[in-house]
């Protein structure tokens, strides 16, 4: 069955901005979010990493809304914003008490025109990015990931990681950053997403208000170049800090608008345990999963998972293994190999396939029942499809049957198709 659902009343303004609204009339309180269709896949080398950094330079503040003062504003009326920058997108939100959100909608409006760039602020903040960065590459699987994603993608622009990389953070100007923002954070490349206790009238009223005046330019384009097609598997080895090995296959992965994307995702819940699209949605037990029987409770290593995402572009489907001691990366790239032919050679049982449909089934509602998540949902859905994606998840989940699990793990999960990533520790400490 779909998921229930309020019906979503959509507008575009004159200046090429677009409105979802969905009224939920169970709690005091509004969601509100501002997507812009930019991220690293807008990227190319010498900038990569700017639609991260732009995203940072939004909380610097506007001549109208201090950074200092906006912050204590929100918390003083029970509110939370956050920010976030992938691939595809970055948005903004905040969630407040009903009555209390107007302040949202003046923040955003504003600052998708007046956000201050100053250089002192740029400077720190680069410094705070670069921060970020090491960070990140402490972590083992940071490294991996970046290595399988560079042998993965040659020519798209999934080729680097939304953080950029560093010799860029280090010689990206002021002026790079402010031709970014003035770029992209135009109406015409915004989706606005609103869900929560509001009549639907009086809030369109309102966003034209403040956001219909804002000046009409150009949607940018962006092009992005076609990946090649994979010709044989790759493998990369990191070296590294640690003590712990790590293993890692990612396979080629449909679009999320691909019919094969459903199989994609009930497969995932067969394998390796079904994965969240969600930012907020959390995660289930993956033990009934095959990868999680065959490696975890065969001694061969001490977790599992998958990740499969929606993009708008081919991406890939990661399975990642945390190695036990004394046991060989081999081992267990060995094992996942057997459960993946397994797969691909018998078709599954209607009773696994009913547990597994059920599995991602309560994942995704998870991922879905709060204010913040039907808002999150309402614009997400939009940045690489539409809403009726989200409202079709359940139903496009259940008429996946055994032959489409088959089919779909011929289809992708051939070793001429992926990236294996092998990470190595050398016993150092990070700090080292």
């Amino acid at each position: 069955m779909s998921v229930p659902s309020t019906p979503v009343v959509r507008a575009r303004f004159r200046n090429g901005l677009e409105v979802r609204l969905k009224e939920i009339h169970t709690a005091p309180l509004i969601s509100f979010w501002v997507w812009y269709r930019v991220g690293a896949r807008s990227e190319r080398p010498g900038i990569t990493g700017i639609s991260h950094w732009v995203e940072h330079m939004l909380f610097k503040g506007t001549p109208k809304f201090p950074a200092g003062v906006l912050d204590r504003a929100i918390s003083r009326d029970g509110g939370l914003w956050n920010a976030f920058t992938w691939y595809d997108w970055t948005a903004y939100f905040e969630t407040m008490p009903a009555d209390r959100i107007d302040l949202s909608l003046r923040l955003e409006a504003d600052r998708m025109v007046h956000s201050l760039f100053e250089a002192d602020e740029v400077a720190s903040e680069r410094t705070v990015i670069i921060s970020e960065r090491e960070g990140h590459e402490n972590e083992p699987t940071f490294r991996l990931g970046e290595e399988i994603q560079a042998a993965a993608f040659r020519v798209h622009s999934y080729h680097h990681q939304v953080v950029g990389d560093r010799a860029d953070l280090e010689t990206m100007r002021r002026e790079d950053l402010l031709r970014h923002y003035r770029t992209n954070y135009v109406p015409a490349n915004a989706l606005i997403a609103v869900a929560g206790d509001f009549r639907a009238r009086p809030m369109l009223n309102r966003l034209r208000e403040l956001f219909g005046p804002l000046p009409k330019k150009s949607r940018p384009q962006t092009a992005v170049r076609s990946e090649p097609e994979q010709t044989g598997e790759r493998r990369v080895t990191v070296e590294g800090p640690g003590s712990t090995t790590y293993v890692e296959a990612a396979y080629r992965a449909p679009t999320a608008t691909s019919p094969d994307f459903f199989p994609m995702a009930v497969l995932d819940s067969i394998l390796s345990g079904a994965s969240s699209l969600n930012l907020f949605g959390g995660g289930l037990s993956n033990k009934t999963s095959r990868l999680y029987r065959a490696l975890v409770l065969g001694d061969l290593a001490a977790a599992v998972d998958g990740d499969l995402a929606a993009t708008i572009d081919p991406y890939l489907y990661g399975v990642r293994a945390t190695v036990r001691p004394g046991v060989k990366a081999e081992s267990v790239l060995q094992t996942i190999d057997d459960e993946v032919r397994r797969l691909q050679d018998e078709r599954i049982a209607a009773e696994e396939l009913v547990k597994a449909v059920k599995q991602a089934r309560a994942l995704f509602a998870y991922g879905s029942e709060s204010i913040t998540n039907q808002a999150f949902w309402l614009g997400y859905s939009e940045m690489f499809a539409d809403y009726s994606w989200f409202e079709g998840y359940l139903d496009g989940l259940e008429a996946v049957t055994p032959d489409d699990i088959q089919r779909v793990a011929r289809t992708y999960l051939r070793p001429s198709q992926r990236v294996v990533g092998i990470y190595l520790p050398t016993g150092d400490s990070a700090g080292a």
